[in-house]
């Protein structure tokens, strides 16, 4: 095995193991973002502001199904992650095979039936008249590259069970810089429209996720298999969708709630719709801090639970609260004093209503960033530990948070509700995942032989 491709997270300081595993994570996400943010940017400024609401509309439906996309490959990686910790690295590649598997006939489902349902789904949702086509056009060749999706994510997730968070990175920025010129090419030079940017996303995406392909056959030796470990193993398939599918259906179930509540805003028309879309990209980009902390995590628990080091799960999950809950504290400040000037980044300066409902919901998402911390660093500790299944729970939570502020709140009271309808799904999932995470130590103690 070579010890500078891989990181045992199970020994030295967890402070210093998170914040250099999440770093590096960090910028991954925030290059993702960057991408997403420009996708958004250049639609506004080259296509104007109903094909910015087009884009935008499609954000909580593209949540619910690449959300699932992301939790499933996220959940395949945890027995990698465990048996990693355990030393085991005949039954980690054995997984590794079976999360391929399993990845691919998910991949094959999943477009085949999202591609017929796209247009369905939007009228469900009650998108404006004026803005369907383009949702359409945009949202649909999103998902016919649900394959390249699953392809990165499960090759990036198991590369970051084995402790290494910083080469999906590398890749992701050079397909950051790919993306930005493909979105000028395809909307300037091709005239594909809104269809343009998501074929960039697409093909950027697909970028990276060969190079991890090729990246990890050469580098990780440990990955190599052996004669017989490429079979599906019935037990081991069963494990894995133990994982990931309860991961994959947390994002769907929080993302119902967000259609819910986009299904609400889009009663209000299409100046409302290109508020909250804008306001969601900024908001996404300030969280991720937090999904990296998550992301961290999932490994982290994952290792020490594999090595049965309850006390480190502990003494991590200390540490990355206590990072999440500064970096809150710096976000708000930036965004409250600065949110309308960031909006100006997305639209021209006489869109003087939209810019200060982006600013109202800014500030009405940053004042709960805190909860928000502890909802990102509770929930994947608890999936790296092993139990999964909470993770439905605590997408649950959040749902029924966005359907009540979507079905009761906005239909009276209007924009307003809308920004803080995620504060209040954040407050709702903390409250079951806290007392869910100090359960579930429990009855690891009582599985370790420890005292309960």
């Amino acid at each position: 095995m070579q010890k500078n491709e891989v990181k045992d997270l199970t020994v030295g300081s967890p402070m210093k193991l998170i914040l250099g595993f999440a770093i590096p994570m960090l910028f991954g996400f925030l290059f993702q973002q960057f991408y997403n943010m420009v996708d958004t940017i250049i639609v506004g400024k080259c296509l104007g502001v109903s094909a910015l609401a087009a884009v935008g509309s499609t954000g909580s439906i593209n949540f619910m199904i690449i959300g699932f996309c992301t939790g499933a490959c996220s959940g395949f990686a945890i027995p990698v992650a465990q048996k990693f910790g355990a030393g085991d690295y005949e039954g980690m590649r054995k997984f590794v095979a079976n999360a391929g598997w399993l990845s691919a006939v998910f991949a094959a489902v999943m477009t085949t039936i999202v591609g017929f349902l796209c247009m369905h789904i939007l009228q469900w949702m009650n998108t404006p008249e004026d803005i369907i086509q383009g949702a359409y056009d945009y949202i649909f060749v999103i998902f016919l590259g649900i394959p390249v999706t699953y392809l990165y994510n499960i090759l990036a997730g198991i590369i970051r069970s084995l402790g290494d968070s910083k080469t999906p990175v590398y890749f992701l920025l050079l397909s950051s810089l790919m993306n930005i010129a493909l979105d000028f090419f395809t909307i300037l030079v091709l005239g594909m429209g809104v269809r343009g940017p998501a074929l960039a996303t697409v093909i950027s995406q697909g970028i990276s996720a060969v190079l991890c392909l090729i990246y990890m056959i050469r580098h990780y030796p440990i990955l190599h298999m052996k004669q017989g470990e490429w079979q599906p193993d019935s037990r081991m398939l069963r494990a894995l969708c133990g994982m990931g599918i309860p991961m994959g259906l947390q994002y769907s179930i929080t993302a119902i709630g967000s259609v819910v509540l986009q299904t609400a805003v889009n009663s209000l028309g299409s100046m409302a719709v290109a508020a909250v879309s804008t306001g969601s990209k900024v908001s996404m980009f300030f969280c991720c801090p937090f999904d990296a902390l998550g992301g961290t995590m999932a490994t982290y628990a994952g290792q020490n639970v594999g090595a049965k080091k309850l006390d480190r799960v502990k003494e991590g999950l200390k540490a990355a609260s206590l990072i999440g809950i500064i970096y809150s504290v710096i976000a708000f400040v930036i965004l409250f004093f600065g949110g309308k000037y960031i909006a100006l980044l997305f639209m021209d300066a006489d869109q003087t209503e939209i810019i200060g409902r982006v600013a109202m919901f800014l500030t009405g998402n940053s004042m709960f960033y805190i909860p928000l911390t502890f909802v990102n660093v509770v929930r994947f500790t608890i999936q790296g530990m092993g139990f999964s299944t909470f993770a439905i729970l605590a997408g649950v939570c959040e749902m029924a948070a966005r359907s009540l502020v979507g079905f009761c709140l906005v239909p009276v009271f209007g924009f307003l509700p809308a920004c803080f309808a995620s504060p209040l799904a954040w407050i709702f999932a903390d409250a079951f995942l806290l007392p869910a995470f100090f359960h579930c130590m429990k009855k690891l103690k009582v599985l370790f032989g420890e005292t309960a």
